[in-house]
């Protein structure tokens, strides 16, 4: 089958080499969206556990031109939908339409539907419409310049959705964003880590969760783990050896890990107490600090530190100013760390100027829908990593 990796714009080469470190080096291409290749149920399963990077995971039944509703019924009719959608299986159709003559999104869903149904009637021998009361089985279709691309979606929940996160605080950032962040720093479990601006804890979470070699979806459930194409027995087996990988990390690296310095400071209680609380639910809570300080009050005497962080972006009316007085206030409190790196999110364009010092690097990530720069600071490595 097809599968296709889905990541956020600009992420496609990290998600790649993210993959070419699961064992996948042959065979990917990488797309506007997202990286594909031929895989199997197994390889389902993997992706699904093992990924970070990475937002959904899909099977790609087909793609072929659609510059009409005709086009796109019997170029969705012609796919093999009883391969996958059984008689009591449900199938419910979403997507989008970028640069298509066909550019109502709901009418295309509606034609969609119509073809699978018109194909499972002829294949089940059934004239009623089907009660869709069995498995799900997401729909999902992509109109780009007329051709259409027909898939199901495998996972449910994005991926972004590690498990642990029982409560939901204002604007989060995503985790698979906070893995992106992490990528592109220097940090290693040996140094010190800190967001001075934590929020409700998901980059110290998630940093501590890659540094254990967790699985980012073991603790969670995937929409396919209900299909009879997908045995049980191959989650049992990859759930396992996902384990075994933590194990293994532990053992050979478990003084370090013991050691590992995670700090997360902000000034509002409320959030540090949803950050406690998920660091707890992630299983990472002993390694990480969290402590009510405002980051005009940040000093460190250790050496070689990593601050990551996403303060706020002061999109209002009004609170541009305050948002540049924070930058300013940061890059005045960093400054005597000059063994440090620093790599922070922002959209503000003139974030450079009011930290007070050009970053050796940006990159463009989004976070949700809004566009950021990743501005890295990067200071000199440290002696030792793991």
């Amino acid at each position: 089958m097809r599968i296709v990796v889905t990541a956020p714009f600009g992420v496609e080469g990290m998600l790649r080499k993210e993959m070419n470190r699961l064992g996948y080096t042959e065979g990917l291409t990488v797309g506007k969206g997202g990286v594909s290749f031929e895989g199997d149920e197994l390889d389902l399963v993997r992706c699904n556990t093992l990924i970070r990077l990475g937002e959904r995971v899909l099977v790609e039944l087909g793609e072929f031109p659609a510059a009409s509703f005709e086009e796109l019924f019997q170029g969705t009719k012609a796919l093999p939908w009883e391969e996958w959608i059984g008689q009591a299986a449900a199938f419910p159709v979403s997507g989008k339409t970028v640069k298509s003559q066909l550019y109502s999104v709901s009418d295309c869903q509606a034609i969609v539907k119509k073809a699978i149904v018109e194909r499972l009637k002829e294949k089940y021998k059934k004239t009623a419409w089907f009660a869709e009361t069995g498995p799900v089985y997401p729909v999902e279709f992509r109109l780009a310049q007329d051709r259409a691309s027909l898939m199901l979606d495998t996972s449910g929940d994005g991926l972004h959705k590690r498990g642990w996160r029982r409560l939901n605080a204002l604007a989060p950032l995503k985790e698979t964003t906070a893995a992106v962040m992490l990528t592109l720093s220097n940090w290693r479990p040996g140094q010190v880590l800190v967001d001075p601006l934590c929020g409700s804890g998901t980059i110290l979470i998630e940093g501590a969760l890659k540094a254990l070699g967790e699985a980012p979806g073991l603790k969670r459930s995937f929409t396919c783990e209900a299909w009879p194409q997908v045995p049980e027995a191959i989650w049992q087996q990859v759930r396992e050896e996902a384990r075994q990988v933590a194990a293994d990390r532990m053992q050979a690296y478990g003084a370090e890990l013991a050691d590992m310095r995670l700090e997360g400071y902000d000034i509002d209680a409320n959030a540090l107490s949803m950050a406690r609380y998920h660091a707890k639910q992630a299983g990472v809570d002993k390694y990480i600090h969290f402590q009510q300080r405002d980051v005009r009050d940040f000093r460190s005497a250790k050496k070689y530190g990593a601050v990551i962080t996403n303060p706020a972006y002061g999109e209002r009316m009004g609170d541009a100013k305050e948002a540049a007085d924070l930058y300013k206030a940061m890059g005045q409190a960093f400054e005597p760390l000059d063994t440090w790196s620093f790599y922070i999110l922002t959209p503000h364009p003139g974030f450079e100027d009011a930290f007070g010092r050009k970053a050796t690097k940006n990159t463009k990530l989004f976070n949700g829908r809004l566009e950021c720069r990743l501005y890295q600071f990067h200071g000199p490595r440290p002696p030792k990593k793991i």
